[in-house]
């Protein structure tokens, strides 16, 4: 538990060195780049092949018989599609989107009073999502792969990774929410004092 505890701080104090205004606006880039543009591109290109049939991912949770039902959906040509943009673009945003939240939660933190900071270290967890974001990614190109077999704790396992991945993305994207208030309240409330 202490080398987990140790990970943890060293991998927080290193955002801390690397929270500064040009890095956080390049990953903002990046992850608005991923989340807008590319991967919605690619859903809607899988939608088209696969008669409306949009990625697995972007679902919370899912049941073995949906997830391979939606993969024979997908068609020959939606699946190698698919399992391309898994293996590619997939993995690539959630380097993005981590470093995006986990730095910004830092800034966000690292600029409030020293009693407020308590969210400063939860700028790590964004990484867990990244984690078993990758984890999902690898299981649905497996998933693909096998088709047209269907094993069933495969596809357990990727909903458990997905559902992880979200429970963490909604963490950190209210833990940077809350940063946000914080700092904004701090300031105002430093420029009303007489």
């Amino acid at each position: 538990m202490n080398a987990f505890v140790t990970v943890w701080v060293r991998w927080s104090q290193a955002l801390e060195r690397y929270a500064r205004g040009p890095i956080i606006l390049f990953f903002t880039v990046m992850s608005a780049l991923f989340g807008l543009v590319v991967l919605p591109r690619g859903g809607a290109q899988l939608k088209s092949t696969s008669g409306g049939v949009g990625p697995i991912d972007t679902l919370f949770f899912y049941t073995p018989d949906r997830v391979y039902d939606m993969i024979a959906a997908y068609g020959e040509a939606g699946r190698a599609m698919y399992r391309t943009s898994a293996l590619t673009a997939d993995l690539i945003y959630p380097i993005a989107y981590s470093l995006f939240l986990g730095l910004a939660i830092t800034w966000c933190f690292g600029r409030l009073p020293a009693g407020w900071r308590w969210g400063q270290r939860l700028n790590v967890l964004p990484f867990g999502a990244a984690l078993f974001d990758v984890l999902e990614n690898v299981s649905v190109a497996i998933m693909l792969s096998v088709h047209p077999a269907r094993p069933a704790l495969l596809a357990w396992m990727a909903t458990a990774f997905t559902m992880t991945k979200w429970g963490l993305v909604g963490v950190s994207v209210g833990t940077l929410a809350i940063g946000c208030i914080f700092l904004g309240t701090n300031e105002v409330w430093r420029k009303l004092k007489f």
